[in-house]
């Protein structure tokens, strides 16, 4: 992987699970749940000044990639409940990058966004402890990929959205060399 793929997906991109059997979805409403945490604590010494930092050259600010997973996961959790709610509704698609480049993702501290994280994250946990195997097999329609998608995978692919932030965040402290 050259360097450039690597800082813009660190942990790989997605890929579908061939199986995710109970032990894994537990597995995976864990990395929901501990997410905010684990966030928060990534960053809970960052300056306006590092926060403004782009985790690579032409991507996004620190600031904007917490606005992002704030934007993202609110979204994940409404499609969740849309799937839970209706016969594979149809989603409706958002463009993250204009939505990353709109004031309140350039400007704003993060405290917001991460009050949002942590609330969107402990409802988003409640619900998923509370599915059962039949629910989980529910899908939504995905119309960017004409696809149908089933709420594992669609649990997977945000749990790698989770880690695939993160990684962008933490190696940038670590690149810069920032305590």
């Amino acid at each position: 992987m050259d360097s450039l793929e690597h800082k813009k997906f660190p942990i790989g991109r997605f890929e579908i699970p061939e199986n995710i059997c109970d032990i894994k979805l537990n597995e995976y409403i864990k990395v929901i749940k501990d997410f905010p945490d684990k966030l928060k604590n990534l960053i809970a010494d960052f300056s306006d000044e590092q926060l403004d930092t782009q985790y690579r050259e032409g991507g996004w600010t620190v600031r904007q990639l917490v606005n992002h997973i704030a934007d993202s996961h609110m979204n994940s959790l409404i499609r969740l409940k849309l799937a839970l709610t209706e016969d594979n509704p149809t989603i409706k698609p958002y463009d993250e990058a204009k939505w990353a480049e709109l004031r309140d993702s350039v400007d704003m501290p993060v405290k917001p966004a991460m009050r949002m994280i942590k609330g969107t994250h402990q409802r988003w946990t409640a619900l998923l402890k509370s599915m059962t195997n039949k629910q989980f097999e529910r899908t939504f329609h995905h119309p960017e990929h004409n696809e149908n998608q089933d709420l594992r995978v669609y649990l997977a692919h945000y749990v790698w959205h989770c880690n695939h932030h993160f990684a962008h965040i933490e190696n940038l402290k670590k690149e810069k060399n920032w305590q």
